[in-house]
């Protein structure tokens, strides 16, 4: 009654209302822990704690498991992970389709749209004509060389794990440079305001929503426009023997992905996290309460709650 009591403070609801919700969950609902998906970037672990923190206050148990990027949604499939708040069309739309043949759920897109592909600080504009087109940086590759790349300009990549072929597409386009994959994605943001710090050119991988794009003015490089093809058929683009000769998707979405267990173990639960809904700005701001205020996820998570109270009280009704 303690913990139905303080949500329904939380919530602004009617006490009746909410015990009759949270009694009714229970009764519907598995005791079992609901595994939520944990990765290592940043709003993707806010986000997760936002929905653990809301599913424990509705009388949930929440386990939160840590996974590889693309591993993940084998076992999703699988059924040995429930959620997944974020899967990126850009660099997850492969792992997630086999998911979803091999038993895994889409439980319906955010309202934000998403973008991850190459970027670089807008005062690069200037050392290299003709950006954001990728042969204009291509012709400037010189001027981003490094000691480890030779003469070839150095590409500041993802983590290996989050799956993207930018080495291939490198090859595809026949362009001077090398993919130089960080370890952490904190990584990125230090090469990142290191070079912004010094205006040294840098090219590296972004992603939006992101709380870089509040911090740091630049853009996105711009690829041969993706098409589905660009990744399955080589005879698509300019080069006819070579996939991924395409950028990412521009306009990319952002889904969320259950267990077949998450519908019929848990079905109050699943009800909820298909209407859970994050916008561009929502996911950036919790970013930044992490990246640039310095908070834990949880406590970002908590705040967040707190900030967004219109929002997530829609999720529940």
């Amino acid at each position: 009654m303690q913990t139905i009591n303080k949500f329904a403070r939380l919530c602004g609801l009617g006490a009746s209302l909410t015990v009759l919700m949270l009694t009714g969950a229970k009764a519907e609902d598995s005791a079992d822990p609901i595994r939520i998906v944990v990765n290592n970037w940043t709003s993707q672990v806010v986000l997760s704690n936002v929905v653990g923190q809301l599913l424990e206050q509705t009388g949930h148990t929440v386990e939160y498991k840590s996974s590889d990027t693309q591993l993940q949604y084998t076992a999703i499939a699988a059924g040995d992970m429930d959620f997944q708040v974020e899967v990126w069309e850009g660099s997850m739309a492969e792992p997630f389709e086999k998911a979803l043949a091999a038993g895994a759920v889409d439980l319906g897109s955010h309202e934000a749209v998403t973008r991850e592909d190459w970027w670089y600080p807008a005062y690069m504009n200037e050392m290299c004509p003709g950006l954001p087109d990728w042969k204009a940086l291509d012709a400037c590759a010189e001027k981003l060389a490094t000691a480890e790349t030779g003469t070839k300009g150095r590409f500041v990549g993802p983590p290996a794990d989050w799956g993207k072929h930018y080495s291939e597409r490198i090859q595809a386009l026949k362009m001077n440079f090398e993919e130089v994959p960080v370890g952490q994605a904190a990584t990125l943001w230090a090469e990142l305001q290191s070079a912004y710090d010094r205006k040294e050119p840098i090219v590296l991988f972004n992603w939006t929503p992101n709380f870089i794009e509040a911090k740091f003015e630049g853009q996105f490089v711009e690829f041969p426009t993706y098409e589905p093809a660009c990744l399955s058929d080589p005879k698509w683009g300019s080069n006819p023997d070579a996939l991924y000769d395409c950028g990412a998707p521009a306009s990319g979405y952002l889904k969320k992905a259950g267990s077949k267990n998450l519908g019929e173990k848990w079905p109050a639960a699943a009800a909820f996290l298909k209407k859970v809904n994050f916008t561009n700005p929502q996911i950036a701001a919790a970013a930044a309460m992490v990246d640039v205020d310095g908070m834990a996820p949880e406590d970002a998570a908590k705040k967040w709650i707190a900030d967004n109270e219109a929002t997530w009280k829609t999720w529940l009704q």
